[in-house]
């Protein structure tokens, strides 16, 4: 993974970026299929633009990104189901 790709539950408070997968791909798992399904269904899709915008007190969890222009709150266990590129550079070029 290049240095700038990281999972959503690694990310500071600030961090923007670009989703660049959603979902572990194990899709034996019915667990992990549907963890899946609600991202997709939240906006959390290939290509979306989100910031971590809050982190909880204790064990930094939950967090809450924004996503395009909603806001989102996720576990971070969830979280680590999202890849993405960070830099604002790269949030910019998606508008």
């Amino acid at each position: 993974m290049p240095s700038n790709v990281i999972k959503l539950s690694e990310a500071r408070l600030g961090d923007r970026g670009v989703i660049t997968s959603v979902g572990t791909h194990c899709h034996h798992e019915a667990a992990e299929t549907e963890l899946e399904r609600r991202l997709l269904e939240l906006g959390l899709v290939e290509g979306a633009r989100i910031e971590l915008i809050h982190q909880g007190l204790f064990g930094r969890d939950p967090i809450a990104v924004k996503v395009d222009d909603m806001r989102v709150a996720l576990r971070r266990k969830e979280a680590a189901s999202l890849t993405l590129s960070l830099g604002d550079d790269i949030a910019e070029a998606a508008e």
